[in-house]
């Protein structure tokens, strides 16, 4: 059993007789659980997993999800304000490595199995794949998977970036949550400024970008607060 702090948030997908395969209500609960922890100020990571089986195995084809402004899979339209991570076990295919790609960082245990499958299908990636895969683990690698559609394991995935941890089968959520909670511990407007500067100067050129992250690194100096950070640093480092 997993102990969760009050500010780590558990999203599960709980389709587990479909390999967590997501239909229209699944996507519409998983938009809106994902609001509301961006909108509680005392939720400051989300978790989303699956189950031991699979993490998700994309669109459940039987009950295709709507073409929602938001993403067929419920959130991948979405740039919350605050970081999520995926704790993947088994199965993450599909539009699953979509939904995988969307989380800020990634868990997953040995027994996690990745891969655009919807490729043998002729169904197309349409919940961010195109554009989160390249940006992850970079444009040759993006398209090898995409345009194969080839299964790989963990420890590919691993190696290709696309994976920041791995674990033991049954470890991913566990990690995840530690992971979750080492980065709620952390001075939380400096994370979120850094965060939101990443995601934003991906869209700009050098100038404009180092500009924006100017005025983010501005927002976290001068916010009350910080003066207190810096001197418990200073501190710690006489003490050491």
């Amino acid at each position: 059993m997993v102990k969760v702090p009050d500010a780590i948030r558990i999203v599960r997908i709980d389709q587990p007789h479909a390999r967590n395969a997501i239909n229209s209500a699944t996507a519409a609960r998983l938009h809106d659980e994902l609001l509301a922890f961006d909108a509680d100020d005392d939720a400051k990571v989300a978790v989303l997993t699956g189950d031991e089986v699979a993490f998700c195995a994309g669109a459940n084809l039987r009950d295709l999800p709507d073409l929602r402004p938001s993403g067929p899979l419920g959130p991948t339209r979405l740039q919350l304000s605050k970081p999520v991570i995926a704790a993947i076990e088994g199965w993450c295919v599909a539009g699953g490595v979509e939904l995988a790609a969307w989380c800020d960082l990634r868990v997953a245990s040995a027994t996690a199995r990745f891969g655009c499958l919807e490729r043998r299908w002729g169904v197309p990636l349409i919940d961010g794949g195109t554009y989160r895969l390249p940006r992850i683990v970079g444009l040759g690698r993006a398209l090898d998977l995409i345009l194969t559609g080839r299964e790989f394991d963990v420890e590919e995935a691993a190696a290709i970036g696309f994976v920041n941890r791995v674990t033991p089968a049954g470890g991913a959520l566990g990690a995840a949550v530690e992971l979750g909670e080492q980065l709620a511990g952390f001075p939380w407007r400096a994370l979120v400024n850094d965060r939101r500067s990443v995601y934003e100067g991906l869209g700009l050129g050098l100038e404009d970008a180092l500009a924006n992250e100017d005025r983010l690194g501005r927002d976290t100096i001068f916010a009350p607060g910080f003066a207190d950070g810096v001197a418990a640093f200073e501190r710690r480092s006489r003490d050491r």
